[in-house]
């Protein structure tokens, strides 16, 4: 790892020094490395943490006191503060139970505010059945998933600190501390590259030029056998296959047996396989080769580093411990990038694969229990069936409706009745102002009486020309007199029968003119109503004369019509920017709260039709509709 210019602040304040954040993270490594207390190596290692997870509002680390008994904290994130306090019962149920612990701070119910919410995160340090310490977060609220990666994060970092209590134990000298160096900046190179590759073969590069190895390499599992995906001092090695398919197989028998192999084996060791090392060496001029896998906190296998030397030089136990120490710290580096670097649909595969193991698996009773539940409600949707009804909106009209219209020129007298009243037969809706036909009535009448007089006189002196003259204007006269006669009685306009006014309101138009023949009023009569429904062109093929149905009207929710299809017409109408066809139906019943223009919701029973289909087929038409529009 390349280093920056020397910290201004002592090594025991890593998480002060200035610079950006990358010169800080040098800093804080080559502290972490340089650490000779526990203190510093504490503070170093608990910022570092910090960082890596994020949103980390204080933290602690507690390791056991020497020859006192008892556990003791050694470093505070931030340093100085007393937020650390609040992480004490999440330490002590860890030191309890001696496994990790993820706790919510608002247990007590005491919170100010729900802004105060944290999680709390807690590991052991521990190595093999000895508790050395604890090492605790408070971070903010976060989802599952990101939660779950937070104490992933804790648990492959406590390994350093696992490193650093072994290192004590031992009473590690000078070269132990060197080869724990070795690994931290190793450690740190890793973490400085942001992809997988890069990250991968910067690691065994630098391990190769440090330990004298011809070639290292890392590879991770892959369905059952090991993959190699870096190898020192080589970006691409596909022309290698013989190489990297040996190198795969060493891997692979590593991570089956989960220890790590050395050949030529030592004469103390314990007997393993060495089947694959051994062709290996012979096939590519390896007298030393040494494969160390990478556990998971599980326990299980997913990778694994080989070094190989072409010189009579075998892996002696330092190095073998410097190089298990590297394993422990880059390979759930290297694992996490590697996962990260992938497609897309690898890790939708990968997920789903890890759910599969979870249902068919041990645990996870209500997973299963769900599960189950969405399977049987496929099955029942899939093969249960259900009365299929097409659903349209309806109007409800009058089955006659009459116009009446002005039966001359003229102008509004008086108007009593207006759309919504209930009128009866010869009730009158509106007048028309006689007052000018009254008087051209009395004007024909006078001139009538004259032309009669004036007959009677020529009638008695004999003059039957003027006579005749006389009678025609007389009949004139008389005809004018029967037409007015028929406006006065056509002025008073009444409903022709029974019924609801539906329209027309002259109560604001008196005194205004209207013409001949002009609509005043509409009537519908309150005996006799058609459903009108507007079906949807999708739906029309479906429909059917005779089927039935049910009608809800918006002003009458709760009291269901019946109705009969009664006619289809086949011509559609746009509105709204759908179109639609009309449908007739017939009324089984007559209600008296019905009125014409009440609008609702009519439902035609079409027939039994399976579920599933009834509640998907319109959006699988319109994606088959969409595919075939843009479909060359």
């Amino acid at each position: 790892m390349p280093e920056g210019p020397p910290p201004k602040e002592s090594p025991t304040r890593p998480e002060t020094s200035g610079g950006t954040a990358t010169e800080q993270d040098r800093d804080l490594w080559r502290h972490l490395a340089q650490a000779t207390t526990d203190e510093e190596f504490c503070q170093s290692w608990l910022v570092l943490q910090a960082r890596m997870i994020g949103g980390v509002s204080s933290g602690l680390v507690l390791l056991e006191r020497e020859g006192a008994g008892g556990f003791a904290p050694v470093a505070v994130h931030p340093r100085g503060s007393r937020e650390a306090e609040s992480l004490t019962g999440v330490v002590e149920r860890a030191l309890k139970e001696a496994k990790g612990v993820v706790v919510r701070n608002d247990t007590d119910g005491e919170l100010d505010s729900p802004d105060d919410l944290r999680f709390q995160l807690a590991y052991p340090v521990q190595t093999g059945n000895r508790l050395h310490g604890i090492a605790a977060v408070e971070i903010t609220p976060r989802a599952q998933t990101h939660l779950q990666s937070a104490m992933r994060q804790l648990q492959w970092g406590v390994a350093w600190l696992q490193n650093w209590a072994l290192r004590k134990r031992s009473a590690p000298d000078a070269n132990v501390r060197a080869r724990l160096a070795s690994a931290l900046e190793l450690t740190a190179l890793t973490l400085e590259n942001e992809r997988f590759k890069p990250a991968a073969t910067t690691l065994v590069t630098e391990l190769a030029s440090r330990l004298e190895c011809d070639r290292v390499s890392v590879g991770f599992v892959d369905g059952k056998q090991v993959k190699v995906h870096a190898l020192s001092h080589s970006a691409a090695f596909g022309k290698q296959m013989n190489l990297i398919r040996s190198i795969g197989l060493a891997m692979s028998e590593s991570v089956d047996q989960q220890a790590v192999l050395t050949y030529p084996e030592p004469d103390d060791a314990s007997h393993r396989v060495l089947h694959a090392h051994e062709q290996l060496a012979r096939g590519h001029g390896d007298r030393a080769i040494c494969t160390i896998p990478f556990v998971g906190p599980d326990g299980r296998a997913f990778g694994a580093l080989t070094l190989e030397r072409s010189a009579p030089l075998p892996f002696d136990d330092p190095t073998l411990e410097m190089c298990e120490g590297i394993a422990a710290l880059a390979g759930p580096i290297l694992e996490e990038k590697r996962r990260n670097d992938r497609w897309l649909i690898a890790k939708v595969r990968d997920s789903l694969g890890s759910q599969v193991k979870k249902l068919i698996g041990p645990r996870y009773a209500v997973r299963k229990v769900v599960a189950a539940g969405l399977v049987a409600l496929v099955v029942f949707l899939t093969f249960g069936k259900g009365l299929y009804r097409v659903t349209a909106k309806t109007v409800l009209e009058g089955e006659i409706q009459r116009v009446v219209a002005a039966p001359y020129r003229g102008f509004i007298f008086s108007a009593p009745v207006r759309a919504g009243d209930v009128v009866t037969e010869g009730q009158t809706l509106c007048t028309l102002d006689e007052r000018d036909m009254r008087l051209e009535y009395s004007k024909w009448s006078s001139e009538r009486e004259q032309y009669l007089l004036e007959h009677r006189k020529y009638m008695a002196e004999g003059d039957v020309a003027t006579m005749k003259v006389l009678r025609n204007k007389m009949r004139q006269a008389e005809a004018q007199i029967a037409l007015l006669e028929e406006q006065l009685a056509r002025a008073r306009i009444v409903a022709p029968f029974d019924g609801l006014v539906v329209s027309g309101d002259l109560s604001q138009s008196l005194g205004a003119p209207v013409e001949a023949g002009e609509v005043l009023f509409e009537v519908a009569p309150l005996e006799a109503y058609r459903v009108m429904l507007q079906v949807d062109e999708g739906d029309i093929r479906e429909i059917r004369v005779g089927q039935e149905g049910k009608l809800i009207l918006t002003s009458l929710p709760r009291e269901e019509f019946r109705f009969t299809v009664t006619k289809i017409t086949p011509v559609s109408v746009s509105e709204e920017g759908r179109n639609y066809f009309l449908a007739e139906g017939e009324l089984d019943r007559i209600s008296d709260r019905l009125r014409p223009g009440m609008e609702g919701f009519g439902k035609i029973e079409v027939g039994r039709r399976k579920l599933i289909w009834i509640w998907t087929h319109k959006l699988i038409e319109w994606v088959r509709l969409w595919f075939w529009s843009w479909w060359p």
